[in-house]
């Protein structure tokens, strides 16, 4: 939903606004509420964020964040995973994880809804690899298929069920097959 305020907004007067359920994004001037996730959707965000945490994040190599709000290059979205590396993660002066993050995800993660505009969620990626984001997926439960996006390359589509899935090199040790991927709707 895309909601035309009675005056342009700028990007601070819009992160003043209280949040919405689900998630509202700023993207050139305009409001545009995320769909509710329905199944498949949280299905594959929960188990995908998990899965992520439990390879990289005991080691402090990166973190994979749900639904967090990242502000940077005049928008604010809010990515289904974002991926950020350890060292890059901003933090508060005790150290803990800081509530805004105002820089690209190095691996930013979205997965198609239903009604969602998969050239919108695809703008998003794009907009997240010219400020510095390593890659991008847009994964589509309907086609049982995830797009991967990497600066300067060719888009490649894995929808093989025994494709093994890039990850950035940061994370190679994740390992997860097309297959994993949409098995996880069968648990």
């Amino acid at each position: 939903m895309v909601q035309t305020p009675t005056k342009p907004l700028t990007i601070e007067e819009f992160l003043q606004l209280p949040e919405t359920e689900p998630a509202s994004e700023y993207i050139h001037g305009l409001i545009i509420q995320k769909p509710m996730p329905q199944g498949e959707h949280s299905a594959i965000q929960t188990e995908l964020a998990s899965a992520i945490n439990l390879i990289v994040k005991p080691k402090q190599i990166a973190r994979a964040f749900t639904e967090l709000r990242c502000t940077f290059g005049g928008r604010s979205t809010v990515p289904d995973i974002a991926v950020y590396r350890w060292s890059r993660i901003p933090r508060k002066e005790n150290g803990g994880v800081a509530n805004v993050f105002s820089i690209a995800p190095d691996w930013t993660i979205e997965i198609l809804s239903p009604d969602q505009s998969q050239t919108k969620v695809t703008k998003n990626i794009l907009h997240c690899l010219q400020y510095g984001t390593q890659m991008g997926w847009l994964i589509d439960p309907d086609e049982r298929s995830v797009f991967v996006y990497l600066p300067d390359q060719p888009t490649t589509v894995y929808d093989e069920p025994g494709a093994r899935l890039p990850v950035p090199e940061f994370a190679q040790d994740f390992d997860l097959t097309v297959e994993g991927l949409f098995g996880w709707l069968m648990e």
